[in-house]
Protein backbone atom coordinates (compact mmCIF):
# COMPACT_ATOMS: atom_id res chain seq x y z
CA UNK A 1 0.00 0.00 0.00
CA UNK A 2 1.31 3.56 -0.80
CA UNK A 3 2.58 5.30 2.04
CA UNK A 4 0.40 8.96 2.29
CA UNK A 5 2.23 11.80 1.01
CA UNK A 6 1.08 14.06 4.31
CA UNK A 7 2.69 11.54 6.41
CA UNK A 8 5.68 10.91 4.39
CA UNK A 9 6.56 14.48 4.22
CA UNK A 10 5.50 15.09 7.48
CA UNK A 11 7.63 11.93 9.01
CA UNK A 12 10.61 13.71 6.94
CA UNK A 13 10.87 16.55 9.61
CA UNK A 14 8.95 15.56 12.67
CA UNK A 15 12.01 14.80 14.37
CA UNK A 16 13.02 18.68 14.02
CA UNK A 17 9.56 20.38 15.35
CA UNK A 18 8.81 21.46 18.06
CA UNK A 19 4.58 21.56 19.58
CA UNK A 20 3.91 25.08 17.79
CA UNK A 21 5.38 24.28 14.46
CA UNK A 22 3.66 20.75 14.71
CA UNK A 23 0.36 21.78 14.45
CA UNK A 24 1.57 25.26 11.71
CA UNK A 25 2.34 22.67 9.42
CA UNK A 26 -0.50 20.52 9.38
CA UNK A 27 -2.78 23.30 9.54
CA UNK A 28 -1.20 24.31 6.35
CA UNK A 29 -1.74 21.02 4.89
CA UNK A 30 -5.05 21.01 6.11
CA UNK A 31 -5.62 24.34 4.68
CA UNK A 32 -4.13 23.64 1.36
CA UNK A 33 -6.54 19.98 0.99
CA UNK A 34 -9.86 22.32 1.67
CA UNK A 35 -13.03 20.45 2.85
CA UNK A 36 -12.18 17.21 4.96
CA UNK A 37 -8.51 18.25 5.19
CA UNK A 38 -8.24 18.48 9.10
CA UNK A 39 -9.39 14.59 9.78
CA UNK A 40 -7.43 13.44 6.74
CA UNK A 41 -3.91 15.38 8.07
CA UNK A 42 -4.68 14.17 11.99
CA UNK A 43 -4.44 10.53 10.52
CA UNK A 44 -1.49 10.54 8.79
CA UNK A 45 0.60 13.14 11.13
CA UNK A 46 -1.10 11.93 14.57
CA UNK A 47 -1.47 15.58 14.96
CA UNK A 48 -5.18 16.10 16.89
CA UNK A 49 -7.66 17.89 14.99
CA UNK A 50 -8.08 20.13 18.25
CA UNK A 51 -3.97 21.38 17.62
CA UNK A 52 -4.79 21.60 13.77
CA UNK A 53 -8.04 23.90 14.50
CA UNK A 54 -5.66 26.29 16.86
CA UNK A 55 -3.24 26.13 13.97
CA UNK A 56 -5.30 27.33 11.86
CA UNK A 57 -6.57 29.98 13.77
CA UNK A 58 -3.37 30.95 14.29
CA UNK A 59 -2.61 31.17 10.74
CA UNK A 60 -5.22 33.63 10.48
CA UNK A 61 -4.22 35.96 12.97
CA UNK A 62 -0.48 35.70 11.82
CA UNK A 63 1.10 38.69 12.91
CA UNK A 64 5.01 39.66 11.73
CA UNK A 65 7.59 36.85 12.01
CA UNK A 66 9.71 38.44 14.68
CA UNK A 67 7.17 39.79 16.96
CA UNK A 68 6.84 38.03 20.34
CA UNK A 69 3.78 36.12 19.34
CA UNK A 70 4.88 34.71 16.57
CA UNK A 71 7.91 33.37 18.69
CA UNK A 72 5.28 31.94 21.00
CA UNK A 73 5.41 28.26 21.43
CA UNK A 74 2.28 28.64 23.36
CA UNK A 75 -0.82 30.45 23.95
CA UNK A 76 -0.49 33.06 26.61
CA UNK A 77 -1.23 32.01 29.90
CA UNK A 78 -0.56 28.44 28.36
CA UNK A 79 1.63 25.84 30.06
CA UNK A 80 2.20 24.76 33.42
CA UNK A 81 1.51 27.65 36.07
CA UNK A 82 4.28 28.40 38.19
CA UNK A 83 4.54 27.61 41.99
CA UNK A 84 4.86 30.83 42.87
CA UNK A 85 1.40 31.67 41.35
CA UNK A 86 -0.11 28.86 43.57
CA UNK A 87 1.77 29.93 46.56
CA UNK A 88 1.63 33.08 47.54
CA UNK A 89 4.44 33.23 49.88
CA UNK A 90 6.82 30.46 48.62
CA UNK A 91 9.28 33.05 47.07
CA UNK A 92 9.44 35.54 50.28
CA UNK A 93 9.77 32.36 52.40
CA UNK A 94 12.86 31.11 50.33
CA UNK A 95 14.43 35.04 50.19
CA UNK A 96 13.77 34.76 54.01
CA UNK A 97 16.20 31.56 54.56
CA UNK A 98 18.98 32.84 52.32
CA UNK A 99 19.17 36.42 53.62
CA UNK A 100 21.51 36.02 56.56
CA UNK A 101 23.93 34.12 54.20
CA UNK A 102 23.52 36.05 51.22
CA UNK A 103 26.61 37.41 49.13
CA UNK A 104 26.93 39.33 46.52
CA UNK A 105 29.39 41.61 43.87
CA UNK A 106 28.63 45.46 44.63
CA UNK A 107 29.07 46.39 41.04
CA UNK A 108 26.47 43.51 40.13
CA UNK A 109 22.82 42.75 41.03
CA UNK A 110 23.65 39.34 40.75
CA UNK A 111 23.27 37.31 44.20
CA UNK A 112 24.32 33.41 44.95
CA UNK A 113 24.01 31.68 48.09
CA UNK A 114 25.86 28.87 49.57
CA UNK A 115 23.37 26.79 50.67
CA UNK A 116 22.10 23.45 48.83
CA UNK A 117 19.12 23.12 46.70
CA UNK A 118 18.32 19.66 48.72
CA UNK A 119 18.49 21.49 52.25
CA UNK A 120 16.74 24.84 51.15
CA UNK A 121 13.93 22.13 49.96
CA UNK A 122 13.22 20.47 53.20
CA UNK A 123 13.83 23.59 55.38
CA UNK A 124 10.71 25.02 52.71
CA UNK A 125 8.62 21.80 53.51
CA UNK A 126 9.35 22.28 57.18
CA UNK A 127 7.56 25.94 56.77
CA UNK A 128 4.77 24.12 54.97
CA UNK A 129 5.75 24.42 50.84
CA UNK A 130 5.86 21.68 48.62
CA UNK A 131 8.76 21.80 46.23
CA UNK A 132 11.73 19.21 44.99
CA UNK A 133 15.10 20.54 44.66
CA UNK A 134 15.14 21.08 41.04
CA UNK A 135 12.66 23.83 41.50
CA UNK A 136 14.08 25.07 44.01
CA UNK A 137 16.43 25.66 41.65
CA UNK A 138 14.85 27.10 38.87
CA UNK A 139 12.85 29.89 41.35
CA UNK A 140 16.57 30.96 42.69
CA UNK A 141 17.04 31.30 39.25
CA UNK A 142 13.65 33.81 39.16
CA UNK A 143 14.69 35.85 41.71
CA UNK A 144 18.20 36.89 40.67
CA UNK A 145 20.29 33.43 42.11
CA UNK A 146 23.19 31.66 40.41
CA UNK A 147 25.26 28.22 41.04
CA UNK A 148 28.56 29.48 41.15
CA UNK A 149 31.85 27.11 41.73
CA UNK A 150 33.90 27.30 44.50
CA UNK A 151 36.56 30.88 44.68
CA UNK A 152 38.69 32.72 46.86
CA UNK A 153 37.64 35.87 47.62
CA UNK A 154 40.28 38.88 48.93
CA UNK A 155 37.55 39.98 52.16
CA UNK A 156 40.93 40.00 54.14
CA UNK A 157 40.89 38.15 57.64
CA UNK A 158 37.84 36.40 58.66
CA UNK A 159 36.51 37.62 62.03
CA UNK A 160 35.52 34.45 64.36
CA UNK A 161 32.17 36.24 65.09
CA UNK A 162 31.67 37.66 61.65
CA UNK A 163 28.52 35.21 60.83
CA UNK A 164 27.07 35.63 64.23
CA UNK A 165 27.22 39.27 63.10
CA UNK A 166 24.96 38.93 59.83
CA UNK A 167 22.80 37.06 62.10
CA UNK A 168 22.43 40.25 64.91
CA UNK A 169 22.73 42.46 61.84
CA UNK A 170 19.89 40.48 60.09
CA UNK A 171 17.16 39.97 63.25
CA UNK A 172 18.14 44.11 64.47
CA UNK A 173 16.89 45.18 61.01
CA UNK A 174 14.12 42.61 60.99
CA UNK A 175 12.62 43.79 64.09
CA UNK A 176 12.69 47.14 63.41
CA UNK A 177 11.21 46.74 59.65
CA UNK A 178 8.23 45.01 61.67
CA UNK A 179 7.87 47.55 63.82
CA UNK A 180 7.91 50.21 61.27
CA UNK A 181 10.86 51.75 62.09
CA UNK A 182 13.22 53.19 59.51
CA UNK A 183 16.63 51.23 58.38
CA UNK A 184 19.11 52.70 56.03
CA UNK A 185 21.88 51.42 54.60
CA UNK A 186 24.72 53.62 53.91
CA UNK A 187 27.94 54.08 52.59
CA UNK A 188 30.07 55.85 50.03
CA UNK A 189 30.77 55.22 46.23
CA UNK A 190 33.58 54.63 44.29
CA UNK A 191 35.00 58.27 43.54
CA UNK A 192 34.33 59.80 40.07
CA UNK A 193 36.47 61.78 38.03
CA UNK A 194 34.36 64.61 36.50
CA UNK A 195 34.76 65.73 32.83
CA UNK A 196 35.14 64.49 29.44
CA UNK A 197 36.47 60.45 30.67
CA UNK A 198 35.88 57.30 29.50
CA UNK A 199 33.12 55.59 31.55
CA UNK A 200 33.12 51.79 31.42
CA UNK A 201 29.99 50.09 29.15
CA UNK A 202 28.33 50.94 26.55
CA UNK A 203 25.24 52.94 25.20
CA UNK A 204 23.38 53.28 22.31
CA UNK A 205 24.82 55.54 19.46
CA UNK A 206 24.58 56.21 15.89
CA UNK A 207 26.96 53.67 14.27
CA UNK A 208 30.31 54.86 14.03
CA UNK A 209 29.54 58.36 16.42
CA UNK A 210 31.23 56.87 19.60
CA UNK A 211 31.47 59.51 22.47
CA UNK A 212 34.84 61.49 22.46
CA UNK A 213 36.97 61.09 25.49
CA UNK A 214 40.13 62.16 26.86
CA UNK A 215 42.66 59.62 26.05
CA UNK A 216 44.74 59.75 29.67
CA UNK A 217 42.54 60.06 32.83
CA UNK A 218 44.56 63.19 34.55
CA UNK A 219 42.60 64.64 37.46
CA UNK A 220 40.92 67.37 35.34
CA UNK A 221 42.21 70.33 37.91
CA UNK A 222 38.54 72.74 38.05
CA UNK A 223 36.37 69.54 38.31
CA UNK A 224 38.10 67.36 40.12
CA UNK A 225 36.60 63.94 41.16
CA UNK A 226 33.28 63.66 42.98
CA UNK A 227 32.81 61.95 46.06
CA UNK A 228 28.71 60.30 45.37
CA UNK A 229 27.40 59.09 49.50
CA UNK A 230 24.36 57.53 49.56
CA UNK A 231 21.71 56.74 51.87
CA UNK A 232 19.35 53.12 50.85
CA UNK A 233 16.13 53.19 52.74
CA UNK A 234 14.96 49.45 52.98
CA UNK A 235 11.60 49.45 53.64
CA UNK A 236 11.11 52.15 51.02
CA UNK A 237 12.92 50.97 48.19
CA UNK A 238 14.31 54.54 48.10
CA UNK A 239 17.84 56.15 47.60
CA UNK A 240 19.40 59.68 48.51
CA UNK A 241 22.62 60.28 47.35
CA UNK A 242 24.85 63.42 47.78
CA UNK A 243 27.64 64.44 45.48
CA UNK A 244 30.25 65.69 47.50
CA UNK A 245 33.17 67.88 45.39
CA UNK A 246 35.32 68.11 48.76
CA UNK A 247 36.66 65.22 51.12
CA UNK A 248 34.88 62.11 51.96
CA UNK A 249 35.29 62.58 55.86
CA UNK A 250 32.72 61.60 58.57
CA UNK A 251 31.13 65.01 58.92
CA UNK A 252 30.57 64.62 54.94
CA UNK A 253 28.53 60.95 55.39
CA UNK A 254 26.57 62.43 58.29
CA UNK A 255 25.45 65.37 56.16
CA UNK A 256 24.06 63.37 53.91
CA UNK A 257 22.13 61.36 56.25
CA UNK A 258 20.82 64.73 57.87
CA UNK A 259 19.67 65.90 54.08
CA UNK A 260 18.01 62.39 53.92
CA UNK A 261 16.09 63.06 57.08
CA UNK A 262 15.14 66.32 56.29
CA UNK A 263 13.85 65.71 53.05
CA UNK A 264 12.71 61.91 53.30
CA UNK A 265 12.93 60.50 56.13
CA UNK A 266 11.13 62.95 58.37
CA UNK A 267 8.15 62.81 55.91
CA UNK A 268 7.97 59.33 55.41
CA UNK A 269 8.25 58.33 59.30
CA UNK A 270 6.77 61.01 60.82
CA UNK A 271 6.22 58.74 64.13
CA UNK A 272 9.86 57.37 64.28
CA UNK A 273 10.98 56.55 67.48
CA UNK A 274 14.02 55.45 66.70
CA UNK A 275 16.89 55.01 63.67
CA UNK A 276 19.11 52.31 62.35
CA UNK A 277 21.66 52.69 59.90
CA UNK A 278 23.98 49.64 58.82
CA UNK A 279 27.31 50.74 57.91
CA UNK A 280 30.72 49.46 56.36
CA UNK A 281 33.31 48.84 59.37
CA UNK A 282 35.97 51.55 57.47
CA UNK A 283 35.87 54.86 55.82
CA UNK A 284 34.73 57.71 56.90
CA UNK A 285 31.35 55.80 58.67
CA UNK A 286 34.20 53.77 60.46
CA UNK A 287 33.30 52.09 64.00
CA UNK A 288 37.03 53.15 65.08
CA UNK A 289 36.08 56.34 63.72
CA UNK A 290 35.59 59.18 66.68
CA UNK A 291 34.39 62.08 64.58
CA UNK A 292 31.35 59.59 62.77
CA UNK A 293 30.56 58.87 66.31
CA UNK A 294 30.51 62.76 67.49
CA UNK A 295 28.32 63.68 64.36
CA UNK A 296 25.72 61.34 64.69
CA UNK A 297 25.46 62.57 68.19
CA UNK A 298 24.91 66.37 66.55
CA UNK A 299 22.19 64.52 64.14
CA UNK A 300 20.79 62.59 67.33
CA UNK A 301 20.55 65.80 69.18
CA UNK A 302 18.84 67.41 66.40
CA UNK A 303 16.21 65.02 65.53
CA UNK A 304 15.16 63.92 68.55
CA UNK A 305 15.10 60.37 68.40
CA UNK A 306 18.06 57.19 68.99
CA UNK A 307 20.00 56.36 66.22
CA UNK A 308 21.46 52.85 66.40
CA UNK A 309 24.56 51.64 64.09
CA UNK A 310 25.58 48.37 63.50
CA UNK A 311 28.83 47.92 61.37
CA UNK A 312 29.53 45.02 58.90
CA UNK A 313 32.65 43.07 60.27
CA UNK A 314 36.14 44.22 58.16
CA UNK A 315 36.34 42.75 55.14
CA UNK A 316 32.66 42.24 54.20
CA UNK A 317 31.38 45.69 52.95
CA UNK A 318 29.84 44.35 49.99
CA UNK A 319 27.27 42.83 51.93
CA UNK A 320 25.87 45.94 52.83
CA UNK A 321 21.92 46.14 51.23
CA UNK A 322 23.00 49.52 49.13
CA UNK A 323 26.39 48.11 47.43
CA UNK A 324 23.79 45.62 45.33
CA UNK A 325 20.35 47.63 45.59
CA UNK A 326 21.42 51.32 44.68
CA UNK A 327 24.50 51.36 43.63
CA UNK A 328 24.90 48.58 41.07
CA UNK A 329 22.13 50.05 39.57
CA UNK A 330 23.52 53.92 39.29
CA UNK A 331 26.69 52.17 37.71
CA UNK A 332 24.28 50.75 35.21
CA UNK A 333 22.14 53.64 34.35
CA UNK A 334 25.23 55.63 33.43
CA UNK A 335 27.49 53.30 31.83
CA UNK A 336 29.05 54.28 29.04
CA UNK A 337 28.47 58.11 30.31
CA UNK A 338 30.98 60.46 30.65
CA UNK A 339 30.67 62.71 33.68
CA UNK A 340 31.05 65.72 31.89
CA UNK A 341 29.76 67.51 34.63
CA UNK A 342 28.64 67.46 38.64
CA UNK A 343 25.12 68.12 37.27
CA UNK A 344 25.33 65.48 34.47
CA UNK A 345 26.92 62.94 37.15
CA UNK A 346 23.16 63.92 39.72
CA UNK A 347 20.80 63.62 36.84
CA UNK A 348 21.89 60.24 36.17
CA UNK A 349 21.48 59.27 39.35
CA UNK A 350 18.28 60.51 40.32
CA UNK A 351 17.08 59.04 36.94
CA UNK A 352 18.21 55.57 38.19
CA UNK A 353 14.96 53.45 38.32
CA UNK A 354 14.11 49.43 38.37
CA UNK A 355 11.21 47.16 37.41
CA UNK A 356 10.92 46.85 41.47
CA UNK A 357 10.06 50.51 42.06
CA UNK A 358 13.62 51.90 43.24
CA UNK A 359 13.53 55.76 43.37
CA UNK A 360 16.75 58.02 43.53
CA UNK A 361 16.65 61.50 44.51
CA UNK A 362 20.08 63.16 44.21
CA UNK A 363 21.85 67.04 44.65
CA UNK A 364 25.06 68.51 44.50
CA UNK A 365 26.76 69.23 47.87
CA UNK A 366 29.07 71.75 47.53
CA UNK A 367 29.87 72.55 51.09
CA UNK A 368 33.93 71.94 52.72
CA UNK A 369 34.64 69.00 54.85
CA UNK A 370 38.42 69.61 55.63
CA UNK A 371 40.36 65.99 56.65
CA UNK A 372 42.23 65.78 59.84
CA UNK A 373 39.54 67.21 62.33
CA UNK A 374 40.34 65.89 65.70
CA UNK A 375 38.01 65.03 68.13
CA UNK A 376 39.41 65.32 71.69
CA UNK A 377 38.93 63.47 74.85
CA UNK A 378 36.31 65.88 76.51
CA UNK A 379 34.50 65.68 73.39
CA UNK A 380 33.96 62.30 73.07
CA UNK A 381 33.06 61.58 76.24
CA UNK A 382 30.18 63.81 76.12
CA UNK A 383 28.78 61.39 73.62
CA UNK A 384 25.60 59.77 74.87
CA UNK A 385 26.73 56.46 73.62
CA UNK A 386 25.57 53.10 74.56
CA UNK A 387 27.03 50.05 73.43
CA UNK A 388 25.50 46.85 72.77
CA UNK A 389 26.33 43.68 74.93
CA UNK A 390 27.40 41.94 71.93
CA UNK A 391 30.40 43.58 70.09
CA UNK A 392 29.73 47.13 71.13
CA UNK A 393 32.66 48.10 69.17
CA UNK A 394 30.55 47.59 65.98
CA UNK A 395 26.69 47.52 67.34
CA UNK A 396 25.78 50.73 69.44
CA UNK A 397 22.92 53.56 70.08
CA UNK A 398 23.79 57.15 70.37
CA UNK A 399 21.18 59.21 72.52
CA UNK A 400 20.06 62.68 72.09
CA UNK A 401 21.48 64.63 75.14
CA UNK A 402 19.68 66.25 77.70
CA UNK A 403 18.96 69.85 76.72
Amino acid sequence: MEENPIAERFGLIAWTLDERMRRIIAAAEAKVLGHGGISEVSRATGVSRRAIHVGLKELEAREESDSEAGRRIRRAGGGRKKATDKDSTLATDLESLLEPVTRGDPESPLRWTTKSLRGLSEELKAMGHTLSHTSVGDLLEELGYSLQSNAKTLEGAKHPDRNAQFEYINAETTSRLERGSPVISVDTKKKELVGPFKNNGRTWRPKGDPEEVNVYDFVDSKLGRANPYGVYDLSADSGWVSVGIDHDTAAFAVQTIRRWWQNIGSVSYPSAAELLITADGGGSNGSRVRLWKLEIQKLADEIGIPITVCHFPPGTSKWNKIEHRLFSFISMNWRGQPLISHEVMVNLIANTRTKSGLSVQAELDPGSYPKGVKVSDEEFSSINLIRSSFHGEWNYSIHPREG
